[in-house]
């Protein structure tokens, strides 16, 4: 089944990492850890100095808190479900909502999303949202907007969302908690070794990953910046060499990370949006627009449209965004990703002769 497979891979992709850690001689203490004091940790009675400490202990899915919430199940959940649901509400608007609405769409499930404002993907590019919502739609997904839940209930007919307006939702057998993360500090003591965190329990953190403990440092999730894998490994990959490589310099920068949302079809998308470009440049930001049916569509009646967009500023009009939807899209991001991270300008992209015929291409015929 798809579960075993799954659970199959993950389980060889977890023995390849500890092989590795083992063939590089790092110790792996599995148990709990908490801090006893700025420079010493406990794993289940047994204690560790250090002279520095990185906190990398990731988030975990929000569940709200309201009647009957533990009847649904999130992202981590999903991957334990046994059977498909027949009928399902996803109650969220980031990425995971959409591409676990899309999964179970595509699966056969009759999938509703349930989000509390107008619009999906809010911290994308307008365009994204806007793009994949309508195409979500005409795959057959319900989207039920203003919809802020108060209550699951069970019932004989399955299981009904309240909101606080009065509505409910229609009867489902499973409900998709994808509302955002938590840190993951619980019984960390971060307080004990006097690490501050924020409001929503995020450890901040300077450029160089520390905390406001200089010999401590945090990444990846824990720190609420830029929530994806990647982003954590690169992270750790600088904090290594600047701690241990001599690279005092040596830092992530946060201001260029492409992403791909894994929608159907796929998102990707790199630097500003138009609203960030505006706000920060004004008359000076350019926008190029273009929409197209990729050529492998030609001869079919049913087509799906890719949809791109570039954002320039000033009078070299570099690029400072770029964000498409569409086959291939989450493919062909990481080169120009590449282009636009070292300053590539409009012209830069005009005189690259285009590939043809592909959907990339239009990219660097944009006008």
């Amino acid at each position: 089944t798809l579960k075993k497979r799954r659970d199959a891979y993950i389980e060889r992709l977890n023995g390849i990492y500890a092989a590795n850690l083992d063939r590089r001689e790092v110790t792996l203490l599995r148990g709990t850890a908490r801090f006893v004091s700025p420079h010493e940790i406990d794993v289940d009675g047994s204690r560790y100095r250090a002279s520095k400490i990185a906190i990398a202990t990731g988030g975990y899915p929000s569940v709200p808190d309201i009647p009957g919430a533990e009847l649904g199940f999130t992202s981590d959940g999903f991957f334990e479900l046994e059977e498909r649901p027949q009928r399902v509400a996803v109650v969220g608007s980031g990425y995971i909502a959409v591409e676990l609405a899309g999964v179970f769409n595509g699966l056969g499930s009759d999938t509703t999303v349930h989000i509390r404002k107008d619009g999906i993907l809010r911290d994308f590019d307008e365009m994204l949202g806007a793009e994949a919502r309508a195409v979500m739609e005409a795959d057959g997904v319900k989207f039920v907007t203003r919809f802020v839940p108060t209550e699951l209930e069970r019932t004989s007919d399955g299981m009904v969302l309240h909101a606080a307006d009065g509505r409910r939702s229609a009867p489902v057998d499973g409900v998709l908690w994808a509302i955002g993360r938590t840190a993951n500090t619980r019984g960390l003591a971060v307080d004990i070794a006097g690490i501050e965190t924020d409001l929503a329990g995020f450890i901040p953190v300077d450029d160089f990953q520390a905390t406001n403990v200089k010999h401590i440092f945090a990444l990846g999730d824990v720190t609420g910046r830029a929530a994806l894998t990647p982003v954590a490994i690169a992270a750790g990959r600088r904090l290594a060499d600047r701690l241990f490589g001599g690279m005092s310099e040596r830092h992530l920068e946060y201001e260029c990370i492409p992403t791909v949302v894994f929608t159907h079809p796929p998102i990707g998308t790199v630097g500003l949006t138009e609203a960030e470009a505006r706000s920060a440049h004004g008359e000076a930001t350019q926008v190029f627009h273009s929409r197209f049916n990729p050529m492998q569509y030609a001869l079919r009646t049913e087509k799906v449209a890719t949809t791109m967009k570039l954002i320039t500023v000033g009078e070299e009009r570099r690029i400072v965004g770029c964000h498409m939807i569409g086959d291939g899209c989450d493919e062909m991001l990481q080169g120009f990703a590449v282009a636009i991270r070292m300053g590539a300008c409009k012209q830069d992209f005009d005189d690259t002769v285009a590939i043809h015929p592909t959907s990339a291409e239009e990219l660097v015929t944009m006008r």
